[in-house]
This record gives C-alpha cells, structure tokens and sequence, in this order.
C-alpha cells in the first residue's frame, strides 16, 4: 500500500488525510481509554485530520459541551509529537445560552475556551457550526479575521450553512478582505444526497471551498445493520437513525450496497464510504468509530478505488 495521499483544503494551505474522523464519540460512546487508542491508531494509518466541536456531546445527561475537546486535549498532552502529526477542527455557535452563536464576543470567548480545552495554542480549522442570521456576517468573519491574526486560528470553515448564505459570506470576506470559509460542512452520504448536490457542490468546486461533509454513513444506517423497526436497539442513537431512514428509499440504497457488497467483497461501510470521497468537490468525509475493529473497516475505504460499475450501481440505487 501506497503512503497516505493528502488534499488541500480549499485554499487554507491546509493538506489533510482523506476521511476526517468526527470526534463527537469522544467522552460519550468512546470513553477517554477507548478514544486514546482511536486515536493512536488513527494516526498510525497515517491519517492526521481530527473534527469536534465545543457542544459534543452536550446531549447526553450530564455533560454540558466541552467533553470531546478535552479529550483530544488529554491524548495531546502525552506528547510523542501527537500535536504536529494532526490537524484539529473545531466549532462554535450551536450554543445558543451565551447569546447569539456568533456574535464577535460570543466567538473570542468560545475559541479561549476551546483553545484551553484541547491544550494547544492555535485551531487549525475554526468552523461557524450553524448560520447565525442574527449577527452580520461582517461582523463574524471580522472576529475570525482578529483570531487569524492573533494566531489563535489557522484557517475558517462553515458548517449547515445554505448555498445562498456561503455564497453571501464568500462575497463578503472578498469585499472587505477577510479571511474567507475555506471549508464547508454539510450533510452528505449516499442517502442524504440532495441537499448538497443541488446548489452547494457547484458552489464549492466553483469557489474552491473544500468540503467536509458529515454523517458519511448516515448515522450507521449505511452500515446495513438497520433493516427492520426491531433493529432500533443496536445502538444509542438507533431509533433515531431508524425513524428517519428505514423507508422505501433507504431500502432501495441498501439493495445497491447488498449488491456492490456481493460483487465486491467489501463491506457496506467501507463502500458506502468510498463512494463519498470519489465524489466530485468532497475533500474528506467525517466518519467515526468507537471500536478498533469498526476503524479498520475505515482505513481499509481510505485504500478503496471503486471501479466504475461499482459507482455506478450505487448512484443508480441512491439517485
């Protein structure tokens, strides 16, 4: 096998690994024993692109955000060069008891705490986790500027933001000099299809914004464990998965893979992920793992080139 082959991030001069691992697991269905070594492992795949936010994972009884963050804070702090060998994206502005998600103090004040949890002294990747649409998108990306240039944050990144409003805020940064989204974070998988290919993936490939799209396997229902109501217990958050994506389309999806999966050989997940990094302006798609077996089914999608048939028959079952 060939080394790891990275990919700008739209112009951030970022290089990142082709799939993301999405540290919302961290701390909540990965406790920290189990998440140090995910991420050892991750690294030693060769792999270097790490994505949380300072919410995760604020939904479980308990918690109240931050837990992720410290976690990937503790696994830095044992040294070994961990902090050089990756590159950390994070988020602010789901949290909404502090005022608006991005208004500029909001933002200070969020990247210090952020900084402080992970322990390091500069995000590479610092991401709007949703439109805010009360706060001036000059005034926003003002406070991002004024963290770029404290050195506090490399790069900017949007996430859940429409086409319109990414294209508003691209204008904006150019208009008035401003350090601009070098990414987006949408939903995408072979499910979720529509929301970004209609208006966001020509954006992006047109502005050379790169794309890190999450729920790459649509909460696990890609997977193909999920496949009748009774199925809902297999995981936390299975219910939830079966409610929004057991039905005709979700089926006709998980015949195409049942079918790629039989000619091919490979697993659901690892062809359901492979098929998310061909695609066309997908930079790396986030993907998440709680066992050391499910990120081997992980790195091996990283190493898979699907054959055009291949594709095809997942883009005919999912279009």
């Amino acid at each position: 096998m060939g080394p790891m082959i990275y990919r700008e991030l739209g112009r951030s001069g970022l290089k990142v690994s082709p799939l993301c691992f999405g540290g919302n697991v961290f701390g909540w269905t990965a406790e920290e024993k189990t998440s140090f070594e995910l991420l050892d492992a991750w690294v030693a795949a060769g792999f270097n692109f790490i994505d949380t936010a300072d919410t995760y994972s604020r939904w479980v009884p308990g918690h109240k955000g931050g837990e992720s963050e410290a976690v990937i804070g503790h696994w830095l702090a044992q040294g070994g060069g961990r902090r050089d060998k990756v590159v950390i994206a994070t988020k602010v502005g789901m949290d909404l008891t502090k005022g608006p998600g991005l208004a500029p103090a909001r933002i200070r004040e969020a990247a210090d705490e952020s900084l402080k949890r992970l322990g390091i002294e500069r995000i590479d990747l610092y991401q709007a986790h949703q439109d805010d649409k009360d706060t001036p998108l000059e005034d926003t990306l003002g406070a991002f500027a004024d963290l770029v240039k404290a050195g506090k944050v490399r790069a900017i990144g949007a996430s859940n933001y429409s086409a319109p409003r990414l294209a508003e805020a691209l204008g904006v940064s150019r208009k008035l000099g401003l350090p601009r989204y070098e990414s987006l974070q949408p939903l995408y998988n072979l499910y979720d299809r529509a929301g970004f290919e209609a208006e966001l993936q020509p954006l992006c490939i047109k502005e050379n914004v790169g794309v890190i799209n999450f729920y790459a396997l649509a909460a696990g229902f890609l997977t193909g464990k999920y496949r009748a109501p009774e199925d809902a217990g297999k995981s936390k958050r299975g219910a939830s998965t079966i409610g929004k994506y057991l039905n005709e389309r979700g089926l006709k999806v998980l015949a195409g893979l049942d079918e790629a999966s039989k000619r091919t050989g490979h697993s659901h997940a690892r062809l359901a992920i492979a098929w998310n990094m061909s695609r066309p302006g997908v930079t790396s798609p986030i993907v998440s793992a709680t066992s050391l077996a499910q990120l081997e089914d992980i790195v091996q999608a990283a190493r898979l080139k699907l054959d055009a048939a291949t594709l095809e028959l997942l883009d005919k079952a999912s279009a």
